[in-house]
């Protein structure tokens, strides 16, 4: 049988089961299903392509007497209107998540099984495996997970043989206070393709301060591939001052060709103000300092102007410009927005940017125009449309668009 007649009448079972639970007077099924029919330009030969694809996505509840018992799912199956240029097939279907979800078991374990992503500080995967959360074991809280790791490609499923598991400790019951600490580890075949240990942080001080650092050691390259640390500060309700510093050291996979080249720590550091200036008036201004390995500095200015006339009518004007390594670039982003707030929305903005790569190169302009709007023909029913044109230095036209219907059962 065919990959295509087989997600077929997977998703024909699906819906009748769903339909079936839904009647049944102690179950409940909530979800959305999202009908969406877009066009674009193939990446491959610039021709045009149309694409009809379908997202559901749901919840069931009311499985047991005590409610602790849940299963949730959501996937997409999606037909090319046109052979793709690269030779792939029309048809392209994704089962992103499909679990069963259960609270409370032994009034210590919260426990998934099945299709699910996991988030540690160390690492995340999307795995067919298991999950258990042991939340009651007094001020830390202890989570355990493993399975195959799931990762996409463009001719399906990529990871028969990838797996990943790791573990996390985090304080449980102080209100202001929020730590983690977690290990990742991914196997390719049997070899260790990532060993990683991470962290967490978020701390609130005097109802004005926030703290937050997130970091990541990579074991294997005995580095710290990511780290962020930050502080935001409230010195009124309608002004935020943020100060944070970035940096990233790539690394891959231990299997991976890419892992033998050599590459550079990227930094970056951040002044930022958000300030309310009046109930209809929001500023925002910023500095950003970005280091590309030892002789590449660039910076960037950036300022935010959005006004709201009305309740209904918003208009923002962004303007950012860079020089340094890279290149120099001056860019403004504007927007204006409307909403009846029942029905109707509209919007459209336009994005135009100057820049220069290089002293050899002159200037290049690249530009965006766009609109959307969404109509609420019901609270469960809605459809949107959105089109988009991008006018650069690799096109003189490219149109292309999504026209979606969503439904909420």
């Amino acid at each position: 049988m065919s990959q295509p007649r087989r997600v077929l009448i997977a998703l024909c079972l699906l819906l009748a089961g769903l339909w079936v639970a839904q009647t049944a007077t102690a179950l409940e099924v909530k979800g959305r299903s999202s009908t969406q029919y877009s066009w674009y330009n193939d990446i491959v030969d610039g021709s045009k392509q149309a694409q009809l694809a379908e997202y559901l996505s749901f919840t069931l509840n009311g499985i047991d007497s005590a409610n602790k018992l849940s299963v949730q799912g959501y996937g997409r199956a999606a037909y090319a209107l046109k052979e793709p240029a690269d030779g792939s097939s029309k048809f392209d279907d994704r089962l992103y998540y499909l679990y069963a979800d259960y609270k409370g078991f032994a009034d210590t374990v919260d426990m998934r099984i099945g299709r699910q992503f996991v988030n540690l500080s160390a690492g995340s995967s999307l795995v067919d495996g298991v999950q258990a959360d042991f939340n009651n074991l007094g001020l830390v809280g202890v989570t355990l997970m493993g399975g195959r790791d799931i990762q996409f490609g463009e001719k399906g499923t990529l990871s028969s043989h990838s797996y990943a598991a790791g573990m996390a400790l985090y304080l449980v019951g102080l209100k202001k206070t929020d730590l983690d600490l977690s290990y990742y580890r991914a196997y390719d075949y049997s070899d260790v393709a990532r060993d990683m240990v991470g962290m967490n942080f978020r701390q609130f001080l005097l109802d004005s301060v926030k703290l937050y650092a997130n970091t990541r050691y990579d074991l294997t390259a005995q580095v710290f591939s990511e780290v962020l640390g930050g502080v935001k500060y409230f010195p009124m309700m309608e002004l935020m001052l943020t100060a944070e510093y970035f940096e990233s050291y790539p690394t891959f996979d231990t299997t991976s060709i890419f892992s033998v080249f050599a590459v550079d720590k990227y930094k970056e550091g951040v002044l930022k103000a958000d300030y309310a200036a009046l109930a209809w008036l929001d500023v925002s201004a910023g500095l950003i300092k970005e280091q590309y390995g030892k002789d590449g500095d660039a910076t960037v200015y950036e300022i935010g102007l959005r006004v709201r006339p009305s309740h209904s009518f918003t208009v923002g004007v962004f303007y950012d410009a860079r020089s340094g390594y890279g290149g120099d670039l001056n860019g403004i982003k504007t927007y204006a927005e409307y909403s009846d707030l029942r029905r109707l929305k509209l919007a459209a903005g336009i994005d135009y940017d100057v820049y220069q790569r290089d002293t050899m190169t002159g200037d290049e302009i690249a530009r965006k125009y766009w609109a959307a709007t969404r109509y609420n023909f019901t609270k469960q029913m809605s459809a949107t449309l959105r089109v988009e044109d991008n006018v650069n230095a690799n096109y003189s036209k490219d149109m292309k668009g999504r026209a979606t219907f969503d439904y909420e059962f």
